[in-house]
């Protein structure tokens, strides 16, 4: 299964995503690759993003803010969006042969507080993540068919 994460900027949600699905699906047989993208991608990955993967255990290699436009050729099978903007937005073309789905993530890089509720925003986020992408490692069914993957997905309350 290959997912893209997408949200506006690319910068948090979406690579918080795509880290930890590459990271939990690893021994899986390749089961998922994830990548992640943005409408509007800012450039660079939001410093506290890379902080509390670290601190998760969970590798920041390779992870970088890109535009959708960069992924045609990747070819998802799942496409997520992770904010509510991205939800909004009218996707490529090139989407249309995807499956799409919302998560609805809350931004925690955009949170007002003590360092100790950012931390603990940061922490909320990626938990609720991995309950997420553990869900998709153990789905049961080819990706190929699509009634099969919706129905599957569904079940998962991710539709």
């Amino acid at each position: 299964m290959k997912i893209l994460y997408i949200c506006t900027h690319n910068r948090c949600r979406s690579i918080l995503s795509e880290a930890i699905t590459n990271q939990f699906s690893v021994g899986k047989a390749g089961k998922i690759v994830a990548k992640s993208a943005g409408s509007q991608p800012v450039g660079e990955v939001h410093p506290l993003s890379i902080q509390y993967l670290q601190e998760a255990g969970i590798s920041t290699d390779g992870l970088c803010s890109q535009s959708w436009d960069d992924f045609e050729q990747f070819a998802p099978d799942l496409v997520v969006t992770v904010c509510d903007s991205a939800a909004g937005e009218t996707c490529p073309a090139w989407f249309g042969k995807s499956l799409k789905v919302h998560w609805g993530l809350a931004d925690p890089s955009k949170l007002q507080g003590s360092e100790a509720q950012i931390a603990e925003a940061f922490r909320a986020t990626i938990e609720q993540i991995k309950q997420r992408v553990e869900q998709l490692v153990n789905l049961d069914v080819d990706v190929k068919d699509k009634v099969a993957f919706k129905a599957a997905l569904a079940n998962l309350g991710a539709v």
